[in-house]
C-alpha cells in the first residue's frame, strides 16, 4: 500500500496522487472500504488509474458506482471499459444519458470534423440517474447533488461538506467549460451555475481540470459578468440573445447614416 494524498478527508485526486496529469481530474471519494470514482478520463489510461487504486489498497470489488459529472469525452470514454473491469454501475444526469448509452460522437465531442478530431467513444449502460438535490452515499459520506447546466445540459457538481466538486464550472484561472452550442451549452443557465456557487458557503472548488483553488467571489463575479457580455456577442451565434450591432446597423441603414469623415456617392 502507497500512502494516500488525501485533499479533504475521504477525497482523493488520481493525477495528484499519482503524481502525473494523464487528462481530466478523477476523484476517488471513499468511507472505509467503500468508494466511488467521479469520472475517469480517456480510455488508454484506464488501467493505469486501476493499478494506482490497487495500490492505494482499496479493494475493486468495493466501487459503489462510477459517476459521470456530464458526457464529454474526455471526460467519459473510458467508463465502458472501467465498468466491465470493476462489474460495477454507471451513475450520470438524465440528459447525459442518451449520449452515454449511444455514444453519440457529437453530443460527447468525439468528433469534430473540421479539426480533424474523431475518437472512438463506447457506449456504456447507466443504471443510476441522479438529479439536483438528490444524495449519493459512500459509507458514511453523504454528497449533495447539483445539477449546473450552462457547459452542457447534464454537467453536475457534489458538495461535500464545505468543499464543492465543481466539475468544468469554472477553473483557478477564471476560465470555465467550453461553451458549444452541440454539446448542450446554455450561457444563461451558465451565469445561474456560477451565481449558486458564488452565493454558496462552499470553501473549496475542486474543478474537473486543473487544481483545486479557495472559492473567491470577486473572480466568480469577473466571469459571470464576462459570460453575461457574451450574451450580446456574435461571437456565441444561436446561443447569444442578441447583437446590438445589427440593432444599430438597423438605424443607419434607415437614415443612410455614414460614419463621420467617409462620403459616399
Amino acid at each position: 500500500m502507497i500512502h494516500r494524498k488525501t485533499l479533504f478527508p475521504g477525497i482523493i485526486e488520481l493525477n495528484f496522487q499519482l503524481g502525473e496529469v494523464l487528462g481530466c481530474n478523477v476523484y476517488l471519494v471513499f468511507d472505509s472500504d467503500e468508494w466511488i470514482l467521479i469520472d475517469i478520463g480517456y480510455e488508454e489510461t484506464v488501467d493505469d488509474f486501476v493499478e494506482l487504486i490497487r495500490r492505494l489498497d482499496f479493494p475493486l470489488s468495493r466501487c459503489k458506482t462510477l459517476v459521470a459529472t456530464h458526457a464529454d469525452v474526455d471526460h467519459i470514454q473510458g467508463l465502458a471499459k472501467l465498468k466491465q473491469l470493476l462489474k460495477t454501475t454507471v451513475t450520470a444526469h438524465p440528459a447525459a444519458v442518451q449520449a452515454l448509452q449511444t455514444g453519440d460522437p457529437l453530443l460527447t465531442l468525439a468528433e469534430i470534423e473540421a479539426q480533424g478530431l474523431k475518437l472512438d467513444m463506447p457506449p456504456v449502460q447507466i443504471d443510476h440517474q441522479i438529479n439536483d438535490g438528490d444524495t449519493l452515499t459512500v459509507g458514511s459520506l453523504e454528497l449533495e447533488v447539483w445539477h449546473t447546466p450552462g457547459h452542457t445540459n447534464s454537467q453536475l457538481a457534489f458538495r461535500c461538506g464545505d468543499v464543492l466538486l465543481s466539475g468544468d464550472n469554472i477553473y483557478r484561472d477564471g476560465c470555465v467549460g467550453a461553451i458549444d452550442a452541440h454539446h448542450g451549452s446554455d450561457i444563461k443557465a451558465f451565469i445561474r451555475s456560477l451565481e449558486r456557487i458564488r452565493d454558496s458557503d462552499v470553501r473549496w472548488l475542486a474543478p474537473s481540470h486543473g487544481p483545486i483553488f479557495a472559492k473567491d467571489n470577486a473572480m466568480l463575479q469577473q466571469t459571470i459578468d464576462r459570460l453575461s457580455g457574451y450574451l450580446h456577442m456574435a461571437d456565441f451565434g444561436t446561443l447569444a440573445e442578441d447583437w446590438p450591432l445589427m440593432d444599430q446597423w438597423d438605424d443607419e441603414v434607415a437614415e443612410g447614416r455614414l460614419p463621420e469623415g467617409l462620403r459616399g456617392s
